[in-house]
């Protein structure tokens, strides 16, 4: 058995504990510290991407096909004009004629059918109206909104996770409580890659989620090629693509 040193005593066995703990402490700290900085460039990053890009696109007008599906039916497809208005949201304009209205079918019969089509038209096309709605609070992403979940610990960075040069961020209760945000950000080219939002309706367990799509113009924009909007309770679908964009 190995004797102890006669130098030894329980002293110089309280001074350790202390002794140890500060080093494994300072040595915990540097990480800490040099991850809260990238953090900080992260996000001053994609604050500025999102700056630059809105003030690009106000020069951009584009088209953009809206298909909307039940139950994976297809059930109406919309043409737009679009081009970004003074509050940095999309302006649609529709390309699509009015539609024709339907003769009214004879017989007790074909009315009341052709009522129900109606309803169930006027149903969907309301929830879509809804979906739509709720999805334009998201994208694209507001930095005010954005600062203020980091400076409330919401968000969270991890560097690779969406493939090389990308890294993930994740935002909790952006918009309402325990919905969230991920967005997949390449930090070389300094562009949103995509974004993906779980969130919900008025009700939390009418559940709705949205992923989006970004691609870069040739000149360096980078902007929303397409989106899938899920509503879950009533299996609708909402599906854009964006594209023909042209310099005013």
């Amino acid at each position: 058995m190995r004797k102890q040193s006669k130098f030894y005593s329980p002293m110089m066995k309280a001074l350790k504990v202390p002794a140890v703990t500060t080093i494994l402490l300072s040595l915990s700290v540097i990480p800490l510290s040099g991850q809260k900085v990238d953090m900080q460039q992260h996000l001053a990053d994609l604050k500025e991407s999102m700056a630059k890009n809105k003030q690009a696109l106000a020069q951009y007008t584009w088209k953009e096909e809206l298909r909307i599906f039940v139950k994976g039916d297809e059930k109406k497809t919309e043409h737009f004009h679009v081009r970004m208005g003074p509050d940095g949201k999309p302006q649609k304009t529709p390309m699509d004629s009015a539609p024709r209205s339907q003769a009214e079918s004879s017989g007790p019969r074909g009315r009341l059918r052709q009522r129900i089509v109606e309803r169930k038209k006027e149903e969907y096309e309301d929830y879509a109206d809804q979906m739509k709605a709720l999805a334009q609070q998201y994208v694209p992403p507001d930095k005010n909104v954005i600062q203020d979940a980091f400076s409330k610990g919401n968000m969270s960075f991890t560097p690779g996770a969406g493939g090389a040069g990308e890294v993930k961020i994740v935002i909790q209760n952006y918009l309402k409580p325990n919905d969230s945000m991920t967005i997949f950000f390449n930090k070389d080219r300094k562009q949103i890659s995509s974004i993906r939002i779980v969130s919900y309706m008025d009700d939390p367990t009418d559940g709705m989620n949205l992923n989006v799509q970004c691609s870069s113009l040739p000149d360096g924009p980078s902007h929303v090629s397409s989106t899938t909007i899920e509503g879950v309770r009533k299996q609708l679908t909402i599906k854009t693509q964006n594209s023909d964009y042209q310099k005013l």
